[in-house]
């Protein structure tokens, strides 16, 4: 079952955190989250899944930024998220995804007991002006039935920022 957004604003605090919270961002069955300014593009045109990918950071300034199609970014949110005990999924917003933009490739998918910034892998179809703070995808939330375990691993857990591809530690 996915929970309604008065269940959300009843849980917060509780066992979903959202910090900053503004209830101007609860929906009937999700929350927004923004964008933050930073964003982070992989230096080299040929990624490679058993190495840590170098990236470099841009800065999103208040007048906007220009991405370019075929080009990768991660961005992040701007809310720090904690969940534990639902499940939480992640989504564009129906009116960027009309622009365009893609804000994640494949990782919607969260674990039970993931704490941390969601990265967002940010892809467009035609250039388009980003802008800070903009209110870009929804968080919602499942009930998860029967005994589990939080999420626990290293690789994104608690994270500060912009995560990178973590997947080389596979390799190890």
């Amino acid at each position: 079952m996915i929970l309604s957004g008065k269940e959300i604003g009843a849980r917060i605090g509780k066992d979903i955190f959202i910090e900053p919270f503004s209830k101007k961002q609860l929906n009937p069955n999700s929350y927004n989250l923004k964008l933050h300014n930073e964003l982070l593009v992989y230096e080299d045109k040929v990624l490679d899944m058993k190495k840590d990918n170098k990236a470099s950071k841009i800065i999103i300034p208040p007048e906007g930024l220009v991405l370019e199609p075929g080009k990768l970014y991660l961005g992040r949110t701007l809310e720090y998220t904690k969940t534990e005990s639902c499940v939480p999924m992640l989504e564009g917003r129906s009116s960027i995804g009309r622009l365009g933009l893609y804000i994640h490739v494949t990782a919607g998918f969260g674990d039970v007991g993931f704490s941390g910034y969601w990265t967002l892998e940010i892809h467009c179809i035609q250039p388009i002006r980003i802008y800070p703070e903009v209110e870009i995808c929804q968080i919602y939330y499942h009930t998860i039935e029967g005994d589990f375990e939080g999420y626990s691993s290293g690789k994104y857990q608690n994270n500060e920022g912009i995560q990178t591809s973590k997947l080389f530690r596979d390799f190890e």
